[in-house]
């Protein structure tokens, strides 16, 4: 299910300290590039003509390790708070894990679950991602192309999820009975 796009758009009108989070789709490259340069991530070169030109860097955005952690980590706040999906994924993955450890698998078959729980979450993080970006792009107008683009995203969030399922019953169907059966 998609959210429109004023769900993700800041409600409140009071002026803040810093660049919104998403800025309103007239203003996005100029909200963008401001907050780029003053962050000191533009870079000066040379046009053809001669003239200095400054490009922006997205590969600078981070200046350093610390915040490259601050920003994934606010990534993974936002989906936790706005994704109903990923809330359900984290907690099926949860229970999942929690099931593993209490029916002792190996180490390796408990890898396998991580890997696989991870592999919904990083695909539902992509979904959501992929969302926000077409929204920004298109805004409220409807594209068939874009409505691809979602679907795809979903689709990949769905195979793996449901890939992900037949993996856990594979790996934990087989202890649980037998457990249950003692």
């Amino acid at each position: 299910m998609r959210a429109p796009l004023s769900m993700f758009v800041p409600q409140d009108p009071a002026p803040s300290s810093g660049p919104s989070i998403l800025p309103s789709a007239s203003t996005a490259g100029a909200a963008a590039r401001q907050d780029r340069l003053s962050r000191g991530t533009a870079r000066a070169t040379t046009s053809d003509d001669g003239s200095k030109v400054r490009r922006l860097g997205a590969w600078q955005v981070a200046g350093d390790l610390p915040a490259s952690f601050r920003y994934a980590a606010q990534g993974l706040g936002y989906a936790f708070r706005s994704q109903r999906n990923f809330r359900i994924h984290v907690g099926t993955g949860a229970v999942t894990f929690g099931l593993g450890l209490w029916l002792q698998l190996p180490p390796g078959q408990l890898a396998v679950l991580v890997l696989t729980v991870a592999a919904v979450l990083v695909l539902e993080l992509l979904n959501t991602a992929t969302e926000a970006v077409v929204d920004l792009a298109i805004g409220r107008r409807f594209h068939p192309l874009a409505r691809i683009a979602k679907d795809c995203a979903a689709a990949a969030v769905l195979v793996a999820a449901l890939s992900s399922l037949m993996i856990a019953l594979l790996l934990l169907l087989p202890p649980l009975l037998a457990r249950l059966a003692l």
